[in-house]
């Protein structure tokens, strides 16, 4: 069965507040009518003492016992519903009282209720000068007798108490709805959002403020998930955009290029032919670096794991590049911490990989006469790597952008030649050995790519 959040949220609050009021009533109760039954056995048990020091007193005036000796007690007794006998000495019957009189009482309460219940009595002896002169037999129908007033003060203690928990309940009820709807429409519209994202509609977002940190930190996080998924959607749909003219490019040359010399209007010559091979060897190039990217894409990549000299690594890179450095007239240098460890746990060739792409990047998109720094240093447990140039730099808004696939950022960007997947490789293949890659850049000053891996991996 569906329930909404609210329904769900009102139903547990409703429900712990039904659960909490009737504990608390039954608590306060069972307390008060415990607190008044004592109270009660307390005034019977002053008037037991009062009836034993009412008989000594006449025990001393009168000397001796008679039929007439406190019979000025049995009205007071019959009245407050209990019944008295008085015994000698001997516990010979002075007088009493016939018990039924006080049963057949069509007003006797018998704890609240209008009963005959069980008799039962106490004796207390008459002291006098230190000698048992006679006894007393104090007889009920109950523990615990009540009279209308008591009744009456009872009941109203009784009625206050449901009164309360019922007035309790009504106010819970009402916070509990108006509790429920603060946490459930902010909550609603985020769910609203993600249903519209999970449609396609990434231009979704969540308007709705809220005081309570952990719906703001959901509002904020469905907001930015749809930038991520409108901003991935945007890189896919150039993806597709630059895979196709990337295609097309090569194909439609080789097509007009064969067509002509098929009609004749082109004669084939040696050069011609050199031309559309190197159309096809850029093809080939293209579809080697789709095939490197599902790679990446399908996790595909093995580590082959070795001790790796990062300074020796950088060294062969920055010697394979020299000639390509020369002829763009771009400075290479290398700075190293004196006396430190350069050694980490890797794979060789991909390392390689990763530092030729991001060196070659830092020449191909450098200026002429630009320079190219690379600064190794280390500690115990990093070696970190800092390539900066003064090329041309990154736009502010491509930065975050620039390891995803086939990303080439702004226009001027794709005047140079390029794939768009290197950065995604480079990306990948850190990950793979637990390092990590940042870049900082301004445009048309500087970027500096840092990488740092671990020693011990």
């Amino acid at each position: 069965m569906k329930q909404s959040i609210r329904g769900r949220l009102s139903f547990i609050l409703i429900f712990c507040s039904v659960v909490s009021v009737l504990l608390s009533v039954l608590i306060i109760n069972t307390t008060i009518t415990n607190t008044f039954n004592k109270y009660m056995e307390d005034i019977q048990t002053k008037r037991n003492a009062r009836l034993v020091e009412y008989f000594q007193q006449v025990y001393k005036n009168d000397g001796s016992w008679s039929l007439t000796s406190g019979e000025e007690m049995m009205h007071e007794a019959y009245m407050s519903n209990y019944c008295l006998s008085l015994l000698d000495e001997n516990r010979k019957v002075v007088w009493e009282m016939n018990h039924e009189d006080i049963q057949n009482k069509n007003h006797m309460m018998v704890n609240g209720k209008e009963e005959t219940g069980v008799y039962t009595s106490n004796i207390f002896d008459i002291n006098v000068n230190d000698k048992i002169v006679g006894y007393i037999i104090v007889g009920q129908y109950s523990p615990v007798l009540l009279s209308q007033e008591d009744i009456s003060f009872k009941g109203q203690i009784n009625k206050g108490i449901v009164f309360s928990g019922i007035l309790t309940l009504i106010i819970v009820g009402v916070i509990s709805l108006i509790l429920s709807k603060q946490f459930t429409e902010p909550i609603k519209a985020v769910s609203k959002t993600s249903v519209s994202l999970s449609k396609g509609n990434y231009n979704s977002r969540s308007n709705v403020k809220s005081s309570i940190e952990e719906i703001r930190n959901l509002t904020e996080s469905i907001n930015s998930l749809g930038e991520k998924l409108n901003n991935q959607d945007l890189l896919r749909k150039r993806l597709v955009s630059d895979i196709s003219h990337e295609i097309r490019t090569p194909l439609n040359v080789l097509q007009n290029n064969l067509e002509a010399m098929i009609d004749g209007i082109v004669p084939i010559t040696t050069d011609k032919l050199n031309n559309l091979n190197d159309e096809v060897i850029r093809f080939g190039k293209l579809l080697n670096n789709l095939n490197s990217l599902k790679q990446v894409e399908s996790d595909e990549i093995i580590l082959k794991l070795g001790l790796v000299n990062i300074n020796e690594l950088l060294s062969s890179v920055i010697e394979d590049f020299s000639i390509a450095a020369a002829e763009k007239n771009v400075k290479l240098f290398i700075n190293e911490d004196e006396d430190r460890d350069f050694v980490v746990l890797g794979d060789y060739d991909k390392l390689k990989q990763v530092f030729i792409n991001l060196i070659s990047n830092g020449i191909k998109f450098n200026k002429v006469d630009g320079t190219v720094w690379i600064n190794i240093s280390s500690d115990a447990d990093y070696v970190i790597i800092e390539i900066k140039d003064n090329g041309i730099g990154i736009k502010k808004e491509d930065l975050p952008y620039v390891f995803e696939r086939m990303y080439r950022g702004d226009k001027s960007r794709h005047k140079i030649e390029g794939s768009g997947i290197g950065l995604t490789l480079v990306k990948k293949i850190l990950s793979l050995h637990t390092a990590t890659i940042d870049v900082e850049s301004r445009e048309n000053k500087e970027t500096t790519f840092t990488v740092c891996l671990s020693k011990n991996n």
